[in-house]
């Protein structure tokens, strides 16, 4: 006989709710994917519009993408500010979070709370504040300007992975490295690091994320040779809708997914090293 799913206890009430949780919860993943995915087949369309049915397809709108200098600008900008961006907010983040954990100071919290506070406060705001402080430096229409404010909004997310990932840090490791000879910078590198690995690479991914994704600020601060593929698909959805936006938002969606994939295999691999280390 066949085993069941549900044990002898388990009432009508009970198999129906446990059905339809799952029914409920795979129509509100296809109401949430369903408008992203269907732009991928409109990139493939021979038509110059974005409709259905799609008349036959074809690969010129990938083609058309790939030889224009405006979209491979926007490219090639996107692709120095992002990781420049990120390397930055790492290397901050990491170090604020580590200096938080290790510390406790009146205002700590206030601190805190500054410093995740990009991802609170609304971006129309922060532009506008970072465009007041930048002008009269001359950081508006530059690179190193638009990779500083990319760097302040990654270095929130950087902040709360590492600290949620040295929260289960034992600071016996470290007595023991100082037992032994070592400074705080080794120890830092050689105990610290590798065991908090996943976290820094987590909010590393998600502050490249947020800075190859932003648009808003990019407006306030981005000049002509700064245009990143965000800008230039804002610019020309308002001028107007061609199916080359459909081509790089199906590339977006892969490289995203790509993100979210390595994101959940690193999510993975912490859960997997805290359980060997609570196991030994």
């Amino acid at each position: 006989m066949k085993a069941s799913h549900f044990p002898p206890y388990t009432s009508g009430p009970q198999r129906a709710w446990h059905y339809g949780h799952r029914v409920l919860s795979i129509l509100t993943l296809l109401f949430l994917l369903l408008p992203i995915l269907v732009i991928v087949p409109l990139s493939f369309s021979e038509s110059s519009l974005l409709m259905y049915p799609i008349p036959s397809f074809s690969m010129k709108w990938y083609e058309a993408l790939f030889e224009s200098r405006d979209w491979m600008r926007a490219a090639r900008n996107s692709f120095i500010v992002a990781p420049s961006a990120t390397v930055i907010a790492t290397v901050l983040g990491t170090l604020a979070a580590t200096g938080l954990h290790n510390s406790n100071f009146f205002g700590k919290s206030l601190l805190m709370a500054v410093l995740i506070s990009p991802m609170i406060v609304p971006l129309v705001v922060v532009g506008v504040g970072i465009y007041l402080f930048f002008a009269p430096y001359g950081l508006t229409s530059s690179y190193m300007g638009l990779i500083l404010a990319h760097a302040a909004l990654g270095a929130p997310f950087v902040v709360t992975t590492v600290l949620a990932t040295l929260q289960g840090f034992d600071q016996n490791l470290l007595r023991a490295a100082y037992s032994l000879g070592a400074n705080p910078l080794k120890a830092f590198f050689t105990v610290t690091l590798p065991i908090i690995a996943p976290g820094v690479i987590a909010g590393a991914l998600f502050a490249f994320a947020t800075s190859f994704d932003e648009v808003v600020i990019t407006l306030f601060l981005a000049g002509p040779e700064q245009v990143t593929l965000p800008r230039q698909m804002f610019t020309g959805i308002r001028e107007n809708i061609s199916p080359i936006i459909a081509a790089v938002a199906t590339i977006l969606i892969v490289f995203s997914t790509f993100l979210l994939l390595t994101l959940e295999w690193l999510r993975g691999r912490s859960q997997a090293a805290a359980v060997s280390a609570t196991g030994a």
